[in-house]
């Protein structure tokens, strides 16, 4: 009932999403323009999506050889291509069907796995944390802009002209209370007692460690700078999926590479939504801030939809084709032993 109960919230959510980012998107129009679009530039994305994926499959191969672990590539990727299709069903079973998957073809046991999963979601946490910083540095008028007038609505015009001075004092007197905040509970020994009894706090530092573990853990990889290589190879492809995918629609033929690094930074946290593949979430966000570069709302929406659609039907195809494999891959090796029994 529990598990239920969260799919048909997640289902809600999602819906609820789509419906409040397409309420005023001409639907028709939109479907024109698709139709009317360069369909090659889908297919390169489709290969820079597997690549991404394989990649990754190669890296996860590369965190369980210290655990005596050496599984193929090629059942790795039929694994993590199962996880990314169980994702679109439900949210956040993609871990625990790309671990049960390779247990199934190489006979890893799940728990040992999905400790090395975990370990390499905290390394894309860094990545994706780090590309934030790089992104809002490089693009600080557009995103200051977009977050005053979303946080500040009410300015005047001849107020707003000044937004983005105000966000920074605004930015560095927070980080100047959080540095007064963090000194004086350094100090008090008492209050350092009384945080850690915290729930919520020992949730933060339990996540805090974990980072941390997994961080120093390509210490002990044979090849960390393989490791290393791997992980930003994932991103690249990642950037050059969607960045690909500006030159189907004329509307969006002109955006440049920072356009593009905003869209990948947005669209993976729009993608973190507890929904189904990031349904909704992934539109909003991406629709909103691609009004930075020049798109209206609508023209937003549709190169949402668009990116988010061949990602979608591409996986949905792709991780369909890797279950059925599992499955015919099962059924062979639980024939063979009968086959086997019966000559004797």
């Amino acid at each position: 009932m529990k598990s239920a109960l969260r799919y048909i919230i997640s289902l809600g959510l999602a819906g609820g999403l789509i419906w409040f980012a397409f309420k005023d998107i001409n639907l028709a129009e939109m479907l024109d323009r698709f139709a009317r679009s360069d369909w090659r530039w889908i297919a390169i994305s489709c290969i820079f999506l597997l690549m991404a994926h394989v990649v990754r499959a190669w890296r996860w191969g590369m965190l369980m050889e210290p655990l005596g672990y050496k599984p193929g590539l090629f059942n790795s990727s039929i694994a993590v291509l199962t996880g990314y299709f169980a994702n679109y069903i439900v949210p956040r079973m993609g871990e625990v069907t790309r671990c049960g998957t390779l247990y199934r073809l190489e006979r890893v046991p799940v728990n040992l796995s999905f400790g090395t999963v975990v370990a390499e979601r905290i390394f894309d946490v860094i990545i994706l944390l780090v590309m934030i910083g790089i992104n809002f540095i490089l693009e600080f008028d557009r995103l200051s802009k977009f977050f005053t007038d979303f946080f500040m609505s009410k300015l005047s015009s001849g107020e707003s002209n000044s937004s983005g001075s105000i966000l920074l004092i605004i930015l560095l007197a927070g980080l100047v209370a959080v540095a007064a905040a963090g000194i004086y509970i350094f100090k008090n020994k008492a209050l350092q007692s009384k945080l850690q009894q915290n729930a919520l706090i020992q949730k933060v530092v339990s996540f805090a460690q974990g980072m941390l573990e997994g961080l120093l853990s390509v210490r002990k990889l044979s090849s960390p700078g393989l490791f290393i290589f791997s992980t930003i190879a994932i991103w690249v492809l990642y950037y050059l999926v969607s960045y690909v995918l500006f030159f189907c629609i004329p509307e969006t033929s002109s955006l440049g590479l920072l356009a593009g690094l905003t869209l990948l930074v947005v669209g993976s946290i729009g993608m973190a939504a507890p929904v189904q593949g990031g349904l909704g979430a992934y539109h909003m966000l991406v629709g909103s801030v691609m009004v930075l570069y020049g798109l209206t709302y609508n023209d937003g929406i549709t190169l949402a939809t668009f990116i988010h659609g061949a990602q979608m039907v591409f996986m949905l195809v792709i991780g369909a084709l890797a279950f059925l494999y599992v499955l015919v891959k099962n059924k062979k090796t639980a024939e063979e032993p009968a086959e086997i029994a019966a000559t004797r």
